[in-house]
């Protein structure tokens, strides 16, 4: 009996009590238990894995010289093609071998690129209006630059998220870079 007479002096001081107490805190309103995240909310998360550290800005040149290039830090001799995310031995010898068929490989990409930068050595050089007639056709967009230029023409695209390809001749040993010692 006196339990009786507890309880119900205890929920008269709960119920009448002068303080006001908030709907949310009686022991009557509440659930019996806390919300947590389901099992299939807990062990199904979603979750990202980072191939690469830097924002993926894709194939990057680094440098040229007379025997080749360095992109990403491969070591690539001679004429390139560079199609991200491949780069590939080209087969030309000099300017005036950009032909109908040394550039198909560029046309036939999917998907399909924008922009094909032709770095030409160390001039600028005029490349055969056919060749740019076809490219016209296919409509891919040509910059014609000496090499030094389309390289970074190319970073710069490249940089920008464009759909873009090179087609690079390495330029030739410069003699007016030369320092001549007496």
């Amino acid at each position: 009996m006196a339990a009786a007479v507890r309880t119900r002096f205890l929920l008269q001081g709960v119920l009448f009590s002068s303080r006001a107490v908030p709907a949310f805190s009686s022991p009557f309103l509440c659930r019996a238990h806390r919300l947590e995240p389901g099992d299939d909310e807990l062990y199904q998360r979603t979750t990202v894995s980072l191939m690469k550290h830097e924002a993926d800005s894709g194939i990057l040149i680094h440098s040229y010289s007379p025997t080749g290039f360095n992109i990403d830090g491969n070591r690539v001799f001679g004429p390139c093609a560079v199609l991200p995310p491949a780069i590939l031995q080209w087969n030309v010898g000099s300017y005036r071998d950009i032909t109908e068929e040394s550039i198909s490989l560029f046309h036939m990409l999917e998907p399909p690129i924008e922009i094909l930068v032709l770095g030409t050595g160390s001039r600028v050089e005029q490349i055969n209006p056919l060749v740019l007639a076809l490219l016209k056709r296919k409509r891919i967009a040509v910059e014609v630059q000496d090499t030094p230029n389309a390289c970074a023409t190319f970073n710069f695209l490249n940089s920008e998220r464009r759909l873009v390809a090179a087609g690079l001749i390495p330029p030739s040993y410069s003699m007016a870079l030369e320092v001549k010692q007496d």
